[in-house]
């Protein structure tokens, strides 16, 4: 049985720690456990089942906990992010999800924090002092069922209409482990397969579809009950156990109970960091009172 997760650190665990064609480091700053996690070449892609790139992840405190908007971790979240995107230009912050379901509320809850600041030009941007700005805008693409687009679809029209330098696409992720929801941060340079975590495979948003670099951002907010049983149980399921947990072959997953605060609390918490990775002209507090 396949077992879903979205998290690079996961599919390491699972595929085994020392495999070739990869590079893996761990490191604390400012109270957070770091990891990254390079993949280099097709041999080590097709072991974690992983595009080549670098996969950042960030340990957190449960987001049960709440954070103030000047926490120096926010800092350190963002120049994490910081490493990963263009010098200059414009950037597009994507919010991916459905705002009607919890767990895939992330997205949109995030984008609609961003400070987007496109069409602040000229001199009204010079009499305000804003003219450092660096250029986002920021868009949510809802989900096909809403829609009747696909999000690779949609956020492909809007970079061939505006041509930003990157796009920053910030979605909910799949994990294998119950402890790791809410509590961990991934960030990547490879782009982002929405639905995948929860067996829902849409069009892959990476350079390749697109165009132009595709940094994701996301916190777990569930896992997938068979992976949870294979956890547990191991994977030597009998028809019984089948259908008590996939009854009548229904995909089902595992949410936390708080999830409504984790989500807000995680939307809150990539928003910040993200406004400061893409505005590092200003200090975070400076830019919370701009949003």
């Amino acid at each position: 049985m396949q077992l879903r997760t979205d998290l690079a650190v996961e599919a390491r665990e699972i595929a085994g720690e020392h495999i070739s064609g990869t590079e893996f480091k761990t490191y604390s700053e400012n109270g957070l456990e770091i990891s990254r996690l390079t993949v280099k070449n097709q041999k080590a892609k097709q072991a974690l089942g992983k595009d080549i790139g670098t996969y950042i992840t960030i340990e957190l405190p449960s987001l049960t906990d709440n954070f103030s908007e000047t926490d120096e971790r926010l800092v350190t979240i963002g120049e994490e992010i910081r490493r990963l995107l263009p010098v200059n230009g414009l950037v597009l912050v994507a919010g991916l999800g459905n705002t009607e379901i919890t767990p895939d509320s992330l997205g949109p809850k995030t984008s609609s924090r961003i400070l987007a600041t496109r069409h602040i030009t000229g001199e009204i941007a010079r009499a305000t002092g804003l003219d450092k700005l660096r250029p986002v805008a920021v868009m949510q693409t809802g989900v096909t069922g809403q829609t009747g687009i696909e999000t690779g679809e949609y956020i492909m029209s809007v970079v061939k209409r505006i041509k930003p330098n990157a796009v920053v696409a910030i979605d909910a992720l799949a994990s294998r482990r119950l402890e790791r929801l809410g509590c961990t941060l991934q960030i990547s340079d490879t782009g982002i397969s929405p639905g995948a975590g929860v067996g829902n495979h849409r069009t892959k948003i990476n350079k390749d579809t697109i165009g132009v670099p595709v940094i994701a951002i996301g916190v777990p907010t569930v896992v997938d009950v068979q992976t949870l049983a294979n956890d547990l149980i191991g994977d030597e399921f009998d028809v019984q156990t089948m259908e008590q947990i996939s009854p009548h072959g229904r995909q089902m997953v595992v949410i936390p109970r708080e999830i409504d605060l984790l989500t807000e609390r995680a939307s809150r918490l990539i928003a910040f960091a993200l406004n400061g990775a893409l505005q590092n002209e200003f200090d975070l507090p400076d830019l919370v009172s701009l949003m």
